[in-house]
């Protein structure tokens, strides 16, 4: 790099709002389609109905229907966790970079001399 380019910021490979958002959709997809196909082969729900019961555990309103099996109930537990998990950490991952670059701003606004003697 010569003295005349500019010294541009190394961004990381997720740096892409639309590859963060395309991953975090592929992970939200994954989930609810297990928990559709899982819904289906315990409890004997049609199709609309897993993903209609396992949308709603993933959005943490609870089951839409009484579980019927033991299975079903041990598998909605577990579902339970998984998929609010999963869509709390892919907004996260979305959202992130984002918010932390609010929190940056909030933080040179509101703590000026911390930042005077970082950058002396």
């Amino acid at each position: 790099m010569t003295s005349t380019q500019p010294h541009r910021k190394k961004l990381h490979p997720y740096h892409s709002p639309w590859k963060r958002g395309l991953y975090s959709l592929a992970l939200v997809l994954t989930v609810l389609i297990m928990g559709t196909l899982g819904f289906h082969l315990i409890e004997h729900c049609s199709y609309v109905d897993a993903f209609y019961l396992s949308s709603m555990i993933a959005t943490a309103q609870g089951p839409t229907q009484p579980l019927v099996t033991q299975g079903g109930k041990l598998f909605a537990s577990a579902m339970a966790f998984i998929s609010v998990g999963t869509v709390v950490a892919s907004a996260g991952f979305l959202f992130g970079p984002f918010l932390g670059e609010l929190w940056a701003i909030g933080h040179h606004r509101h703590y000026p001399e911390q930042n005077e003697r970082e950058h002396s």
